[in-house]
Formats: C-alpha cells, structure tokens, sequence
C-alpha cells in the first residue's frame, strides 16, 4: 500500500487460495503490485468472490468527478463515439464471517476511448492533458451497487482491451482501504465490437488477452460475463473485500 495507516491484506500464496475457497471462505487483499492479489470468499448467499488486484496503470487521475454517464467531456459536452457499456460492480465485504454490501466505498472508472486515447494525460502518441471524457466515479448505495454508462474501449499497442478501476473507503482514523484492478473482455466479442465503427477505423487490434503480460497474470478472473441489450452490452460484475489492518 502506498500509506502504512492504510488497511491491507496479507499476500496468499496459490495453495492458500484454493484451501481457503475450499473452507469456509474468507476474503483478504493487498495492494500495490504487478502480481495476482486476491480478495477469496466461500460464503454463499451474496458476491464474495475470487478477483486478483492489478496494476493501476500510468493513466490514472484523480478528477473527482462523481458521475454514471462516463462518456462525456464535461469540458465541452461532447460524447466519445462507441458502442453503449452499462457496467455495475456489486462491492461486498466479508465481516464476522458474514457477507454484506460495502455502501458508501468510492469506485473510480477510467479506460480509453474507441482510438485507444486516454483523455487528461500527456503520452508520445497525444496530448489530452485538460479533457476528462470516460473519467469518472459513483459512490456504492446500500446494495454495495456502482453504476457506469460508458463505451466499450478501443485498443493500443502492447495491451488487449481493458477497463481500469480503483475501489476506495473514506479515511476513518487516519485509515482506509484501496483496491485496483482491471476489467476485460472475451476476445470473440472484442473483435465483433471492433469490426464495426467507429473501432474499425483503427484497424484490427494487435494483442489478444493471452498475449496480454498483465492479463496473464489473474485476468481471466477478470472477464467480464456480458449480455446483450437494445443499444449494445451490460455487465455486472461482483467482488469482495476485507478490511485488515497492517501491524505497527
């Protein structure tokens, strides 16, 4: 973790994770690392499930801005072109052996546009430093719901097609706890999205997910389940944490 009064996790081993799931189910996570962390439940009834923690990226930035519809540039009104994204993650946390909705944790949303452009950040390939589009963040409700309107994302050099997103609690004694991880896609409907426009014009995308050297690392626990709609796609997509506080 980036600040020692942070909770944390303790890192399980592969071995632990399957003995863990294979009892009774207890969620732990850690942070800050290229490598799989997991946040492991067993308990039946809600979504405590097995999800490994990812790297956060270069591309994150803090906007503040708490919005579903992530599509927009709120500097100027204006939609990134893309096929329609509703995407839910369903938060729990695993307390007293119990698994309940988490409310109140902010989920932060951010991935690149149909071109693979990042919006708000200088890279040798653009300049968007100053727009805010497919940024955005939703504060859990009772239900331990965040709701995001989005786009499917494009791709770029190196990496197959992936949302980023950062779990985060509101600092309670000095504490609080953060999770980042990426979201991904079944490769046979990447590359239907992506014969249509806008992505088309790009032309076809150069890495697949097992090509992927971060998605190769935990990520087909990170494929999202999506089903079809009017407009284009939706995915709910649940996980579960546990607070742990580190030793002093």
């Amino acid at each position: 973790m980036r600040n020692k009064d942070r909770s944390m996790g303790r890192l399980l081993s592969r071995r632990e994770v399957m003995a863990y799931l294979g009892a009774t189910g207890a969620v732990w996570l850690a942070g800050g690392s290229l490598f799989p962390r997991w946040a492991i439940a067993g308990t039946p009834g809600l979504a405590c499930v097995v999800r490994p923690e990812q790297t956060e990226g270069p591309y994150f930035v803090d906007e503040r801005l708490n919005r579903s519809d992530i599509r927009a540039d709120p500097t100027d009104g204006r939609v990134r072109p893309g096929t329609p994204l509703a995407l839910t993650l369903l938060i729990s946390r695993l307390d007293a052996g119990d698994c309940q909705p988490l409310s109140g944790a902010q989920v932060d949303m951010w991935h690149c546009d149909a071109m693979g452009v990042y919006s708000d950040v200088q890279d040798p390939a653009f300049n968007t430093v100053g727009k805010k589009f497919l940024r955005g963040h939703q504060v859990t409700n009772a239900r331990g719901e965040a709701g995001f309107v989005t786009v499917y994302p494009g791709w770029y050099p190196g990496r197959t097609v992936h949302i980023h997103f950062k779990i985060r609690t509101a600092p309670v004694a000095k504490r609080s706890f953060e999770f980042t991880s990426q979201l991904y896609f079944n490769d046979e409907l990447t590359d239907r999205v992506h014969a249509a426009s806008p992505y088309a014009a790009k032309g076809p995308r150069t890495t697949s997910n097992q090509q992927d050297w971060i998605f190769r690392r935990g990520g087909d626990r990170l494929v999202l389940d999506t089903t079809t709609t009017t407009t284009g796609y939706a995915a709910t997509f649940p996980i579960g944490l546990q607070f742990r506080e580190r030793a002093t």
